[in-house]
């Protein structure tokens, strides 16, 4: 892991909803957007909230019509999450969501023929102190010929990229866009450029983190639906944030959008960028050793234990006892599944040798018992007491018990040797 990049700092929020750091050394911030219209007010409300119960640090939401600004005072008043405006073509939306009381616009100045009236929506944010962010995407971008050279200049530089124009454009492009901020002097900006190819992704943000020190968005366009979309997003995301690169990020799916906020957040968990909430499971992708129905406990596991647990408990459930060892090192918890029987391991010591039907509430049972130990300072999470001994596979879990009376295999203790 490289060290992240330390960038300027914008600050979104207000005293009832809290205040959102951005950039400057500041978490990694999980973004999401309503799919829902916000003039519907009741709804509106209802999704945002939705999305920051499950962990959104900030919630975007559209306003293309006057009927959506109008509607959004009366959201803001409702929600506790700092919300963000997304604006095209029309720079009075701006303007509106200012008066509303928003917490950030998103702007694509490109979109918005005359300057004069960009000027109007930077000159009301720097008066309020609201955050602007400058957004390109891959699909939106529009040649101007006073660019034309830098663009011509920029795409020299990236000759030997397959996506090099795109790369010297959208470069271009941000640039034009700074510009028109740094003559009003507005600098509480933050950066993105999208595109739906995550290695262009990759490589847009990489050059623009070398070039501006401005906090940067990261996001895929256009990712597509959770089974694809989460595969281009994370590959990329991951890989910057793995980089240094990147200040808050905003998964997009088309579909469920609460998705999008629960896979980022596990991203940066995975990445140690944020702390667990819950318990983390780990569990054996199975073979053919499997003696118990291992799709099903798992899944059963994480529904019973997700609600139950509020540490970030580490839970491991393995299929079987020949790798299930050794993968289940530093898990809190583990349970080992053999001939329809599961071991469960409390932190390296065996507690229980139960049936199949047992191992759901057992497992339960021991999670919740060892949570209290560690609320009273009794235990530590992460702490093995003793290094896990495979159970005999004959003995305890009777996994080859069958085989050895048919004279299939020899009966050989663990550990024995010769």
């Amino acid at each position: 892991m490289t060290p992240r990049k330390i960038t300027r700092q914008v600050i979104v929020g207000d005293d009832r909803v809290g205040r959102v750091r951005i950039g400057g050394g500041a978490p990694v911030v999980v973004q999401t957007m309503n799919a829902g219209y916000t003039h519907d007010i009741d709804a509106c409300v209802a999704e945002i909230n939705r999305y920051a119960k499950a962990g959104a640090d900030i919630v975007r939401v559209a306003v293309p019509e006057r009927k959506d600004t109008e509607a959004l005072k009366e959201v803001m008043r409702q929600v506790n999450v700092p919300v963000v405006a997304d604006v095209h073509f029309h720079y009075q939306r701006a303007l509106e969501a200012v008066e509303a009381g928003v917490h950030k616009i998103r702007l694509n100045p490109g979109n918005i023929s005359d300057r004069d009236q960009v000027n109007m929506v930077i000159d009301a944010c720097k008066e309020r102190g609201i955050p602007i962010r400058i957004g390109v995407n891959e699909g939106s971008i529009i040649e101007r010929r006073d660019k034309a050279r830098r663009a011509e200049e920029l795409g020299k530089f990236f000759a030997g990229h397959k996506s090099g124009h795109l790369l010297a454009l959208m470069i271009a492009k941000l640039e034009e866009y700074l510009d028109i901020f740094a003559e009003r002097d507005f600098h509480d900006v933050c950066i993105s450029a999208k595109s739906m190819d995550a290695a262009l992704v990759i490589d847009i943000y990489t050059e623009i983190s070398k070039r501006f020190d401005y906090p940067l968005h990261l996001g895929v366009t256009h990712a597509g639906t959770r089974d694809s979309g989460c595969i281009r997003s994370i590959s990329a995301l991951s890989t910057l944030l793995a980089n240094g690169i990147g200040d808050t990020v905003r998964i997009s799916y088309a579909s469920d959008h609460i998705d999008e906020v629960k896979d980022a957040i596990e991203m940066l968990c995975c990445l140690g960028m944020r702390e667990r909430k819950g318990v983390e499971l780990i569990a054996c992708p199975t073979c053919g050793r499997i003696q118990v129905d291992l799709f099903t406990l798992v899944k059963e596991v994480e529904k019973v234990l997700m609600p139950e647990l509020e540490l970030p408990v580490k839970v491991a459930v393995m299929g079987c006892i020949v790798n299930g060892p050794g993968e289940a090192e530093g898990a809190d918890v583990a349970v080992f599944a053999g001939d329809r029987r599961g071991i469960i391991y409390v932190q390296g010591q065996k507690v229980a040798n139960v049936t199949e039907d047992e191992i759901l509430p057992r497992l339960l049972q021991e999670c919740k018992a060892f949570e209290a130990k560690v609320k009273a300072g009794e235990a530590r999470l992460g702490e093995k007491l003793v290094e896990i001994k495979p159970p005999d596979p004959i003995g305890e879990l009777g996994s080859g018990a069958a085989k050895i009376a048919a004279g299939q295999v020899a009966q050989v203790s663990v550990g024995q040797t010769g």
